[in-house]
């Protein structure tokens, strides 16, 4: 590593040319990592069931709020999984997926699908969508889509896809989640 350029040097030609640092950093001790999360937690986020199918057939679904819209043209989000997950295998080798937004309603449902309940979809009316990626009525969006991508982030692996069908309900309040809790979304501003 370089020394830091003066003020108003120009830096490091390999610098440049290698682009951001690359360092293995030191594993953060729990209190950080503990630290870090609530303040993650300040950023207020939607609330969602991801769904898939199995190589069985049988319906795999979990809560996650990592779910981020990533490009319009083409349709692409984003979600992603902690790689110690159970629930990664079946997500990694899924075809297809589906993200169902929670309404406020849905409280329970995100609970249920955030927990080891063996049948997580005793509850909640669901359907099948295209690959078979379970939809949930009542949430107030869902999107359909292809995998195109997966990448190991860290503790994470992210989930890219490829949105084929997309619906929401403009009536159906979006729950929300913020510094451990949820919320309902408050008054427009």
């Amino acid at each position: 590593m370089h020394p830091p350029a003066a003020e108003g040097a120009e830096p490091h030609a390999a610098d440049a040319a290698a682009g951001p640092a690359r360092h293995a950093a030191p594993a953060p001790a729990a209190d950080d990592r503990l630290a870090l999360r609530a303040a993650l937690g300040r950023y207020a986020t939607g609330v969602t069931i991801i769904t898939c199918r199995n190589a069985a057939g049988l319906p795999v679904g979990l809560t996650a709020n990592s779910f981020s819209a990533l490009s319009l043209d083409p349709p692409l989000v984003l979600w992603s999984l902690r790689r110690a997950s159970s629930a990664l295998a079946n997500f990694a080798a899924a075809p297809v997926f589906a993200v169902n937004v929670l309404s406020e309603a849905q409280v329970e449902l995100s609970r249920r699908f955030a927990s080891r309940e063996a049948d997580k979809f005793a509850q909640g009316v669901w359907r099948d969508g295209l690959g078979g990626a379970p939809l949930l009525e009542g949430s107030t969006a869902t999107f359909e889509c292809r995998l195109v991508s997966q990448q190991a982030a860290g503790d994470h692996v992210l989930f890219i896809g490829e949105v084929l069908h997309h619906r929401h309900d403009a009536d159906e309040p979006a729950l929300a989640f913020h510094a451990g809790h949820y919320h309902a979304v408050g008054e427009r501003l």
